[in-house]
């Protein structure tokens, strides 16, 4: 009897292949969602031949850009930044000629009304056509972030991204770490 070894990308809980092939079997564009510890990271991907080409790809830091307050920098990865990203994901998407695409959460937890379907919920507010339940979307009020008190700066957010032409924001501000010799000058 042989044994059957799991493939290495599996067994690091990378990749499931049986979702892979199903939805490469689709022929569509996917949207993956990835959450990191300090933002969401959309990207926008097409299968080829034998290689996956990314079309788009936008991180929550983009929204410092668009006016996301600096001082809440931490919450790069709240559920109304996840929508805002899908949205930005989508607008800059439809300049590709990308109409339909399918969700990709890789491994993550499929729960309803999480930030997972926050951003799939900017997507499809985009204009994108994707298919995902209503019932899965989270509640208005949580997306306008009046759960973290920032409902203003992320209306006049919405605003920017919608009437925007699909181009990228401005890059933000990065923090240079000083090196063990400049420190001591």
């Amino acid at each position: 009897m042989t044994q059957v070894i799991p493939k290495r990308r599996r067994l690091e809980g990378i990749t499931d292949y049986q979702a892979r092939r199903n939805m490469l079997k689709s022929g569509r564009a996917r949207v993956v969602f990835r959450k990191t510890n300090k933002y969401i990271i959309g990207q926008v991907i097409v299968s080829e031949e034998a290689a996956d080409r990314v079309i788009e790809s936008v991180t929550s830091k983009e929204l410092l850009g668009k006016g996301w307050p600096e001082n809440k920098e931490g919450s790069l990865k709240s559920l109304p930044a996840a929508y805002l990203t899908g949205l930005m994901l989508g607008k800059n998407s439809q300049t590709k000629k990308i109409t339909s695409a399918i969700l990709d959460i890789g491994l993550n937890r499929n729960i309803a009304k999480s930030r997972i379907y926050a951003f799939a919920n900017g997507i499809v507010d985009s204009g994108l056509e994707m298919p995902v339940s209503e019932k899965m979307f989270p509640e208005k009020a949580r997306i306008d972030g009046e759960q973290i008190k920032m409902s203003k700066e992320i209306k006049t957010i919405k605003e920017k991204i919608q009437s925007s032409d699909g181009t990228r924001a401005p890059k933000a501000k990065e923090t240079k770490t000083k090196n063990k010799s400049e420190a001591k000058k």
